[in-house]
């Protein structure tokens, strides 16, 4: 593979630092970021979330079991939980909009008890969430960084979070477990609670999840613009120097996979125009994330990403990218 080889990632760059552009700078790439998403908020769900703190709600311990023996009440009035998921860093961003919000601070340090888990995917957002924890909930602990994926995630979470509660994960067990508090976007797969709340499974090895939408993602109205011009860009950058190496697109959400397509003309939008640029195909390859995306652009477009991410991570990208292109030769 070339040095320097261009690759787009359709994503807004972190600040200071971006992780992706520390890793692929200095591992011969060129990397260019396109924001695809706009990110907001769900104001109630997240007033939601501090009232339940603010009642106790994760006043748990598993030191204690039998304190949760009746957790659930019929008028759920009484829901208890015993830690959260996180799976996006705009969920844990917006956790700490709820903790810090109007300049208001949720004291949730003093509203729980013991070392909450805190479950998360993917080293990006484990490291948002570390910063998190160490500033607002330093006895919490955090598991799943390197679970690589969703599936992954809810069968570490099956063997560590019923570790926690022995005495009601037993057969005989009649009482019953805290929940989980899962912070979710719109868009989510929903194998984590299906996992974990699983009928087949006996019904004390199940763990109920509730899931709170806490923020909204939509396209910015300027993506498909900025695309069609960061790939018009590497393409003359190409032509220019004659070169014919590859060019990189790096995909991290279903939001924009039809802007993407539409402007290469790929998929369903091959042969209608693509701005002249679907004649650059060979040259111009897709990877996933993860197989969130993989799988929309599956069912959704009929269109098959070169590489999907066996790890959430820009080595996890960059190894898939390798395997492809020595596969090419």
């Amino acid at each position: 593979m070339p040095s320097h080889t261009p690759i787009l990632l359709l994503k807004t760059k972190s600040t200071p630092h971006d992780g992706y552009d520390d890793f692929f700078s200095t591992n011969g790439y060129t990397p260019s970021f396109i924001p695809v998403l706009e990110h907001r908020f769900h104001t109630e769900n997240l007033a939601s979330v501090r009232e339940l703190f603010a009642s106790g709600a994760f006043n748990t311990d598993p030191a204690t079991p039998t304190a949760i023996h009746t957790a659930k009440q019929p008028n759920g009035s009484d829901k208890k939980y015993g830690g959260m998921i996180f799976t996006s860093q705009r969920a844990v961003e917006a956790f700490a909009e709820m903790i810090e919000k109007n300049g208001r601070m949720c004291p949730i340090h003093t509203l729980t008890k013991s070392s909450p888990p805190l479950y998360t995917v993917g080293p990006a957002t484990a490291r948002a969430l570390t910063t998190l924890r160490d500033k607002y909930l330093p006895t919490a602990t955090i598991h799943g960084a390197d679970t690589g994926n969703g599936q992954n995630l809810a069968y570490l979470i099956l063997e560590h979070y019923n570790g926690l509660f022995p005495e009601l994960s037993s057969p005989s067990s009649t009482g019953i477990k805290p929940s989980l508090l899962f912070l979710v976007g719109e868009q989510r797969r929903d194998i984590i609670p299906k996992t974990l709340m699983d009928p087949s499974k006996p019904e004390t090895e199940r763990i109920t999840v509730d899931e709170i939408v806490v923020y909204e993602t939509g396209e910015m109205d300027s993506f498909e613009v900025d695309f069609r011009d960061a790939v018009s860009r590497e393409i003359n950058s190409n032509k220019e120097t004659e070169g014919k190496g590859p060019i990189w697109v790096v995909v991290f959400s279903p939001t924009g996979c039809e802007g993407m397509l539409r402007v290469l003309g790929m998929g369903p939008f091959a042969g209608k125009g693509g701005e002249g640029l679907e004649g650059r195909r060979a040259d111009v390859f897709i990877t996933t994330i993860g197989p969130t995306t993989r799988d929309f652009l599956r069912e959704k477009f009929g269109f098959e990403a070169d590489v999907c991410a066996e790890r959430p991570s820009a080595e996890g990208i960059e190894e898939g990218i390798r395997r492809f292109m020595d596969a090419r030769r």
